[in-house]
């Protein structure tokens, strides 16, 4: 099986992901899958929606099985449609893999060109822009101050070290306090070889 060419855009929620995945997405040759987008738009009535549901109410990484099981049926959905090329497309994902074991599943999947991680140490100003978010895109995950907490500290202890199971020659850090255009110019340089 032929494995993806992927750019990974990796950092705390609340850190831009989603916007500069929406970005590079909309370049040509360029596909972004975001897996948050998927959980969300899970049918809750269903008993995979309601175990994805019961983790995520609780600000808690879903188990890395269902995680890339869903992702695994979600890509293979968009190859069929063809809106999926993966013999000329750049997969662009954000929100997978969220921790080392989900990481080794995708190796055989995923060919890692580069990792993006947006970085932005103020956490007192990602849990404003969640809770802006949570208002903005009615995503009642990101309205309760203890969940976002949690959330980010589930970041720092499951999340993070994929970028050392990475290594430093795939990273690229960026300042994702900065406005979004100059992140995007950051991240197509790098992509383009320029920095």
């Amino acid at each position: 099986m032929m494995k993806y060419s992927t750019y990974l855009i990796f950092g705390a929620p609340g850190s831009g992901k989603g916007t500069q995945g929406k970005i590079l997405g909309a370049i040509p040759r360029f596909f972004h899958f975001a897996c948050g987008d998927v959980f969300r738009a899970l049918d809750t009535r269903t008993p995979l929606g309601q175990a994805f549901m019961e983790y995520s109410s609780r600000g808690e990484l879903v188990p890395d099985d269902l995680t890339v099981k869903l992702w695994q049926a979600r890509i293979a959905d968009v190859v069929r449609s063809h809106h999926f090329k993966p013999d000329i497309d750049s997969l662009v994902l954000d929100g997978i893999p969220r921790n080392v074991g989900q990481a080794r599943i995708m190796d055989d999947i995923i060919d890692v060109k580069r990792v993006f991680h947006l970085h932005c140490p103020d956490r007192a100003a990602l849990v404003t822009r969640l809770k802006k978010r949570a208002l903005k895109e009615n995503r009642f995950d990101d309205a309760n101050e203890e969940v976002i907490r949690r959330r980010l500290a589930t970041y720092d202890s499951e999340s993070k070290p994929v970028l050392a199971y990475y290594g430093p020659a795939l990273l690229k850090e960026i300042d994702a306090t900065q406005a979004p255009i100059k992140v995007a110019l950051e991240i197509l340089k790098s992509i383009n070889g320029e920095n």
